[in-house]
């Protein structure tokens, strides 16, 4: 069913009526010329200009894009908050297959929407756009980041993205063991592609035992090529959570891993991975407390990429950034703190420390 303007109902009432909306705006984007269909969806500006990443995929419907949108732009808001940065939260996608539309004539036409919106909105990569999709769209808007290091910009985002997830496992290893040593523990990555592949590094360097899958052989095949021990590799996300002996859990793909078929089946005592979005619904993180399994909120370990593209604003430097990156292992740690004080789930706590600071900036705005 649709309103009079066509747009599918449920997606209105989410925007304007749940907890899961009060965006501020969201922007329908067409080019004809070129094939372009976006959505770019500012959640929240209490704390700066909105920063978040452009997404291209195949969505089924528009209706499925525009949901997406909303959600990663909301996780935006959060997850920018819990990083320190003075940005608020937004998200765009494109809707199609990546391989077969995307163009440069379709990344201008997109690059003049985001520049349409005044410097509200700041884009960088995700999943189906790359830096050099990036250097193509900062041709047309100077509100991109993430381009290459030859066009002024701060390169793979997933550098540091990884290193933060690192950093997050290491302080749940710490809170639920006593040691954030990774080192002999069992890792499965669900995923191993632009910050998957970087995470099995960092986890390998400490001696971790890797368990792989993603959908795309290659990819396997480019890190079993890589690791000559140390890491297997299995068929599917079904058979990795099931995985005996299974420490830690890291989803690195596509959001929605943790649902009502994927908890009741994990062997891992902790999740903790790079994936947005991974709680299928809100009443999945009580799932896992109640099984015993640490969740640390993927927002707040998968932030260091943002932290990256926020720096490359203002005259970029790795080692300033990778700086910011490692205190998310205090930052987890404060989250686990606060959820054992307020007896909630560690994704909950990490909710109120983040509203908490929207909501002071918002104030002392005067909004």
């Amino acid at each position: 069913m649709t309103d009079v303007s066509g747009a599918p109902v449920d997606v209105l009432n989410t925007l304007f009526h749940s907890d899961q909306g009060g965006h501020e705006q969201v922007v329908l984007c067409q080019d004809r010329a070129s094939g372009l269909k976006a959505v770019i969806a500012l959640h929240s500006t209490a704390l700066g200009p909105a920063l978040g990443g452009t997404r291209f995929y195949p969505y089924a419907t528009e209706e499925e894009a525009v949901a997406d949108a909303l959600n990663l732009a909301r996780g935006m808001s959060y997850k920018n908050a819990m990083a320190g940065l003075d940005h608020g939260g937004g998200k765009a996608v494109i809707i199609g297959d990546p391989d077969t539309i995307k163009t440069e004539k379709l990344l201008l036409a997109y690059g003049r929407f985001v520049a349409s919106l005044g410097g509200r909105y700041v884009t960088a990569c995700d999943v189906g756009t790359y830096v050099a999709d990036m250097d193509v769209v900062a041709r047309e808007c100077r509100w991109t980041t993430g381009r290459s290091p030859e066009n002024g910009g701060a390169g793979d985002s997933s550098v540091l993205t990884a290193f933060g997830v690192y950093q997050g496992m290491r302080a749940s290893a710490q809170h639920l063991w006593g040691d954030p040593s990774l080192h002999g523990r069992r890792v499965g990555v669900a995923g191993v592609g632009k910050v998957g592949h970087h995470l099995v590094e960092h986890l390998r360097k400490e001696g971790a035992e890797v368990v792989v899958t993603d959908v795309r052989e290659e990819a396997v095949r480019r890190i079993l090529d890589r690791y000559a021990e140390g890491v297997t590799a299995v068929a599917d996300t079904e058979a990795l959570i099931r995985v005996d002996g299974l420490d830690i859990y890291a989803p690195c793909a596509l959001g929605g891993a943790l649902n009502d078929d994927s908890v009741p089946a994990l062997t891992a005592r902790i999740v903790c991975g790079a994936a947005n979005n991974q709680l299928a619904h809100p009443g999945v993180e009580k799932d896992l407390a109640d099984r015993g399994i640490l969740y640390a909120p993927d927002y707040v370990v998968n932030a260091g990429g943002v932290i990256q593209v926020a720096d490359e604003l203002h005259g970029f430097d790795f080692d300033r950034c990778r700086a910011k990156a490692a205190k998310i292992f205090d930052t987890t740690l404060a989250i686990f703190a606060r959820a054992k004080a307020d007896g909630i789930p560690p994704a909950a706590a990490a909710d109120r420390i983040a509203e908490q600071r929207m909501h002071d900036a918002a104030r002392a705005r005067g909004w």
